[in-house]
């Protein structure tokens, strides 16, 4: 099979690994865990129980994938960590499984996804795509990320929090709102700083989509209207596309309601 264990990693027999998977020294590989094909487990790194990864990814030492969250309405059920393929996680990280309490026995990390030193992923969080933790981010349980969002460096979300597709949270932020998508957010407390107009463009968004998404925030947050009229009047008034219907979506389906339009500055 091209795997290589070395001989001071204890490794279960049960555990299922895949071609070309490299496991250093000290790491440990729980019983019901699956490795991908290409995946890389680097000394002192730990993989407990009920964890299935996909291919080619990469877990630094020290980081911890499958320990029992800490929650304590956990009551020893068997539940489950899911990571995609193309996963890095790196140094100290701690990614937990799901509960019973959810309903979703879940915790899943999508594809090509960055997770930084020491990010702590709660029982429950799901991240999508092509995400990326920076370090020191902390997300209470139940946090949904969807595609593509960036969350800088010691962002903490409350439990429950939904940041929306290619969204960006500057760093050190405390999020008890939802983030909606393709949004810049920043300030304290966090509050719509503009549309992530950089992020977009790189992944191939048009100027034409871009200033597409703007209009319907600032209709959304500089018109004077409350929510519930300002999406009315950006369904009655904007062409349907993708993005005009994500946001709506989004904001209607938030249960903690959305980030707020930036306070004015004193001055």
């Amino acid at each position: 099979m091209n795997t290589k264990i070395h001989p001071l990693a204890v490794v279960s027999p049960s555990a299922k690994l895949g071609e070309g998977v490299e496991v250093g020294p000290f790491a440990f590989i729980d019983d019901n865990v699956e490795i991908g094909d290409g995946c890389k487990i680097l000394p002192h790194a730990t993989i407990f129980s009920y964890v299935k990864m996909g291919r080619d990814c990469t877990v630094f030492p020290g980081a911890v994938v499958g320990a029992v969250p800490q929650d304590l309405k956990f009551d020893g059920e068997v539940s489950y960590v899911e990571i995609g393929d193309r996963v890095t996680i790196r140094e100290c990280a701690t990614i937990n499984r799901g509960t019973k309490a959810s309903g979703k026995f879940l915790t899943k990390v999508g594809n090509d996804t960055l997770v930084m030193s020491y990010v702590h992923i709660a029982h429950d969080c799901c991240i999508g795509n092509h995400c990326i933790l920076v370090s020191h981010v902390a997300l209470a349980g139940e946090t949904d990320i969807e595609d593509w969002a960036i969350l800088g460096g010691g962002t903490m979300a409350h439990q429950f929090t939904h940041i929306g597709q290619h969204a960006m949270v500057g760093a050190g932020f405390k999020l008890v709102k939802d983030v909606p998508p393709y949004v810049l957010a920043g300030r304290e407390p966090v509050s719509f700083e503009g549309v992530n107009r950089v992020g977009l463009s790189r992944r191939g968004f048009s100027e034409e989509k871009i200033n597409e998404i703007k209009d319907i925030y600032e209709t959304l947050y500089f018109k004077g209207m409350n929510v519930s009229d300002a999406l009315a009047y950006i369904e009655q008034n904007f062409p349907k596309t993708e993005e005009r219907d994500n946001i709506i979506a989004f904001i209607r389906g938030s249960k903690r309601g959305v980030i707020n339009k930036p306070r004015p500055s004193r001055g």
